[in-house]
């Protein structure tokens, strides 16, 4: 119920909240669930998946959502981990655990089959990527100002060295990720096309984040293998 989970006959390790920015994909909702519980049982985690839905027409903005999801999140458990997760990747190794390293920001989709298993630019981290809510306090969260065109990866890798912390990547060869596409006609940015870089990170970053963070909770629903926050 909920999305929530935790191993019936042991005491878990660790507690992973799994985020998921989310508008209008039925067919990658249903595909990632499909596959991520059993990966998740497997692993003996304590875990609940929530999924943030923007409701409207207008542009999407999968950073703010990954704010709210944060705020919504963190007031039902204290978690360990918070693992934000692009909807349309699976994971391929069931070695690739779904917890944070303890020093700093984990980029855990280091290879993915779109790009022949290899980084398509050096500060990418795009797809799946764990932090702690400490990490993801100190940065101040993601920026609530990227709407619809993509940019947003980059402003985090640059907040992430701005708070003087730096990214660590899973080994490729467990970070191995299979990219879902359904060609929806869905007005998502294509995360994988480096967009052009309009944003004075250095100068908004402490400014435009978790404590600018603004929206009106719609709903807040449990259904049988996740959690619905629904925002505007």
């Amino acid at each position: 119920s909920g999305g929530h989970y935790k191993p019936p006959h042991c005491f878990p390790r660790y507690k992973s909240a799994i985020l998921v920015a989310y508008r209008n994909q039925e067919k990658y909702l249903r595909h990632l669930l499909y596959y991520i519980h059993p990966f998740l049982q497997r692993q003996q985690l304590s875990y609940t998946i929530y999924l943030i839905q923007q409701v409207g027409t207008g542009s999407f903005n999968r950073a703010k959502l990954l704010n709210v999801g944060v705020r919504e999140a963190m007031k039902d458990e204290e978690w360990d981990c918070l693992v934000l997760h692009d909807i349309d990747l699976v994971p391929e190794n069931d070695y690739n655990l779904y917890i944070c390293d303890e020093y700093y920001p984990k980029h855990m989709a280091s290879a993915m089959d779109k790009f022949q298993y290899t980084l398509p630019y050096e500060s990418f981290i795009g797809g799946v990527c764990a932090l702690t809510p400490e990490h993801y306090m100190k940065m101040n969260g993601f920026p609530n100002t990227y709407w619809g065109d993509g940019g947003e990866n980059d402003d985090i890798a640059t907040r992430i060295h701005l708070a003087g912390m730096k990214i660590v990547r899973t080994s490729p060869h467990l970070g191995r990720y299979r990219v879902m596409d359904y060609n929806e006609e869905t007005e998502i940015p294509d995360p994988w096309r480096r967009p052009p870089y309009q944003h004075n990170t250095r100068k908004t970053w402490k400014a435009d984040g978790m404590n600018t963070l603004q929206f009106r909770l719609l709903s807040r629903t449990k259904h049988p293998l996740y959690t619905k926050i629904t925002v505007d």
